[in-house]
């Protein structure tokens, strides 16, 4: 036991010249999302047209309903990952007389063929066919 006790310095010691361990780890850290996330097949089911009701239960109840701007929701998505940059997405979507009207935002309606997310943000515009001279909807 005495020889143990003798040894501990020398093993300290020895120890000393070796790299720190903490220069190795770190911290586990977790991704934080807030808010509604939308998919693009979420945004690929709305037509102008539907109620209150049927675009609530296509999105979800939204994250800003702000009662100055009664015919329009918002739905924001943010997601800052334990590594690399924040992430933000946002999507409104506006009502005349209890229909939806258009949905304007950065999640893009596509095909379903693209799973991969987009790495730039695009604004839509979709509107009913014939509402303001439009025939068919715009992606700018």
């Amino acid at each position: 036991m005495k020889r143990l006790f003798l040894l501990l310095p020398v093993l300290a010691a020895a120890c000393s010249n070796a790299p720190q361990v903490t220069s190795y780890l770190s911290p586990y850290r977790i991704d934080v999302r807030q808010g509604n996330f939308v998919s693009q097949e979420m945004v690929a089911q709305l037509k102008p047209g539907l109620t209150r009701e049927q675009v609530r239960f296509i999105l979800g109840s939204p994250l800003v309903a702000d009662m100055f701007h009664a015919d329009r929701w918002d739905y924001l998505y943010r997601l800052r990952p334990s590594r690399g940059e924040a992430q933000q997405r946002h999507l409104a979507v506006f009502f005349q007389d209890g229909k939806l009207v258009r949905v304007a935002g950065d999640v893009v309606a596509d095909d379903g063929t693209v799973a991969e997310p987009k790495s730039e943000a695009r604004v839509i515009d979709i509107a009913a066919p014939g509402a303001a001279g439009q025939d068919k909807p715009k992606a700018q």
